[in-house]
């Protein structure tokens, strides 16, 4: 879950170009998804694919229980196909339901952004910026920054990874931020808010994919503004081209164990989803920056919340209470890996207390999945079809993970017919130089028997 701004123009050598980038959006999808997105999240190529697959149309209704950014709703929305979706980030909420939002009208918005960026530059140039061949520079000398701008409270600071922002691009931010709160248009409020979270993260912030998130070289300006209304356009041309009806897609900012408390027993008929995989990411990290300056996590209270309603895929979302991992005991390879890992570690000195949560994380997360996968029998209707994109894993000292595998046996063990198991692509292990295979784990649910 990193976010990605990569799409594939249309080239002469386009297949040649589609096999080589299997995991990126394609210039025809463009509309809405372009509007922030994840990388190494599936492609709408793919879900068109298992649509067809599974034969659906405007009479079934889809779930994605871990839906991210809404590539499976929007996908649905663009093919009159009921969606429905669970996702427990709330930012990744927010953008899918901005995204799924095409009754904006196009150049009301393009206006209201203008007068936006308008008031806002007149902002900064009272705080000390000056217009310089049509560019906002900063007047002040640097060692006075941290008395003439805008920043964040101290409890705010520490929820963001270290030097995320430099000083004057999140002066900037804020700055703009407050223009948009005080000219609220709730016609528009939503979309030039995620405008603005696609330029902080992609352009404005120092942070760097790669494919974790982490901090690039320092921007020691960048025009946030300029960015933010460059944004707010690609969205209005969106709107333009898209077919204007209400959303027929609903999401849920909840926990994927637990989906029999929000949705009606028997009412989705297909799923199309990636859950997280098992690789020692803290998927609260990728948008930790835009999360505390939205105001989705103003304290650590916030975030333990928050991870508490993920599945556990790393040592840093662990809690005493936890007790997932009581549901694959006995599992006989999931048992092994575990004894391998902790093996592992043993042998080669791992001491921390991170480290020693690798064994248990493991059976915590398939635990977790065995969980959603229980649960979620209650809203399916006989007969519906799934997909699982999942991957291999040998983050955990270099211990081979067959996720997709693992996942295929958990569900037989609840009752679930494995379809198959479809090779999506493979991808280079950054610790072990392998070739790791990403899946889509094909499921039917026969019924009661």
């Amino acid at each position: 879950m990193i976010l990605e701004q990569t799409i594939l123009s249309p080239p002469e050598n386009e297949q040649k170009t589609r096999r080589r980038e299997d995991n990126k959006i394609l210039w025809q999808d463009r509309a809405a998804h372009q509007w922030y997105r994840f990388v190494l999240s599936f492609p709408p190529h793919l879900v068109r694919d298992y649509i067809k697959k599974f034969e659906l149309d405007g009479s079934h209704r889809v779930l994605d229980p871990f839906c991210g950014t809404g590539t499976t709703l929007v996908e649905c929305q663009k093919l009159g196909i009921q969606a429905v979706g669970l996702e427990s980030n709330p930012v990744a909420c927010f953008a899918s339901r901005t995204k799924l939002n095409w009754q904006v009208e196009p150049e009301a918005l393009l206006k209201h952004a203008r007068k936006i960026a308008a008031i806002a530059e007149v902002k900064l140039q009272d705080s000390g910026f000056e217009n310089k061949g049509g560019l906002l520079l900063f007047k002040t000398s640097r060692k006075h920054l941290s008395q003439e701008l805008c920043g964040l409270p101290d409890h705010l600071t520490k929820l963001i990874l270290k030097d995320s922002i430099s000083p004057l691009p999140l002066h900037r931010t804020l700055t703009l931020l407050a223009t948009l709160e005080e000219n609220r248009d709730d016609r528009f409020y939503d979309h030039e808010r995620l405008a603005l979270v696609k330029a902080l993260v992609n352009e404005i912030s120092n942070l760097h994919f790669g494919p974790e998130v982490g901090i690039g070289p320092a921007k020691s300006d960048s025009p946030a503004v300029s960015l933010w209304l460059e944004n707010v356009r690609a969205i209005a041309e969106d709107l333009e081209n898209l077919q204007i009806h209400p959303p027929n897609a609903v999401i849920h900012q909840a926990d994927a164990r637990e989906m029999s408390r929000i949705l009606k027993p028997q009412s989705i008929d297909a799923v199309i989803t990636s859950p997280p995989y098992p690789n020692e990411k803290d998927y609260t990290r990728t948008t930790r920056l835009e999360s505390v300056l939205l105001g989705f996590i103003q304290s650590k209270d916030d975030l333990r919340a928050l991870k508490r309603t993920l599945i556990r895929s790393n040592t840093r979302g662990v809690y005493r209470a936890d007790q997932d991992d009581l549901l694959v005991a006995g599992h006989v390879e999931i048992e092994r890996i575990a004894a391998e890992i902790e093996q592992r570690r043993v042998a080669l000195g791992k001491t921390s207390g991170f480290e020693r949560l690798y064994a248990r994380v493991t059976k915590l997360y398939f635990g977790g999945m065995k969980q959603h996968l229980a649960d979620l029998l209650i809203v399916l209707r006989p007969g519906a079809k799934l997909a699982y994109v999942v991957g291999d894993q040998a983050s955990y000292l270099r211990v081979m993970i067959r996720t997709g595998e693992l996942i295929a046996d958990i569900a037989t063990s609840l009752g679930y017919e494995v379809m198959g198991i479809d090779l999506f692509r493979t991808r280079l292990a950054t610790a072990t130089r392998e070739q790791l295979r990403e899946e889509v784990v094909l499921l039917r649910w026969p019924g009661k028997k």
